[in-house]
């Protein structure tokens, strides 16, 4: 299970599930601020009980300053991939009284499916409000929920793991716009 919240703030883009939303705000953080994407980083890490986002890519680092949250997700694909993890399913919440998501949802679905190298019905993402309650029913914050199914390839007997986990980007240093060939 994963969870993120982050705090609505005049002059920063509005990031979720790598689309930028036409909102009158953003989240404020040292990445983009994603808080879908973190909810699902956090998420897919903890099943594999490999930390969490703040382990691998903390904000103290000024590599990640500004850097596309779908970037760090690739990297946890591939620390997956290296520790034999397969994902068979992920289901994940936006909770945000505004904007509605709708919109964005299957384009979000998208962007998280081809950074974990999954099929699009492998990843489910939602959005709730709070009917007006709470930080996020007053507009203060967006937080968002996940919950991931990991399968190792232990479990398989029979399956081929010699081209698992080549070329995992280790500590993942990717800056913004970098990107890594496996």
């Amino acid at each position: 299970m994963g969870y993120d919240v982050h705090r609505l703030v005049e002059g920063r883009d509005l990031i979720l599930g790598g689309v930028k939303i036409p909102y009158e705000k953003g989240l404020l953080g040292h990445s983009d601020a994603d808080v879908i994407v973190h909810a699902i980083m956090d998420a897919l890490l903890g099943a594999a009980a490999l930390g969490d986002i703040g382990k691998h890519f903390p904000d103290t680092d000024p590599a990640y300053k500004g850097i596309s949250s779908i970037k760090l997700l690739e990297c946890v694909q591939k620390l997956l991939e290296e520790n034999l993890f397969i994902i068979e399913n992920i289901d994940a919440t936006i909770i945000a009284q505004k904007p509605k998501m709708a919109p964005y949802r299957e384009e979000m679905m998208e962007n998280v499916a081809k950074a974990l190298k999954i099929e699009r019905n492998q990843i489910n993402i939602k959005a709730t409000t709070e009917e007006g309650l709470g930080f996020t029913g007053a507009g203060e914050g967006i937080s968002a929920q996940a919950i991931c199914l990991l399968t190792t390839v232990a479990d398989f007997p029979s399956a081929d793991v010699t081209n698992m986990g080549a070329g995992c980007c280790q500590g993942c240093k990717m800056k913004q716009g970098e990107t890594e060939e496996v």
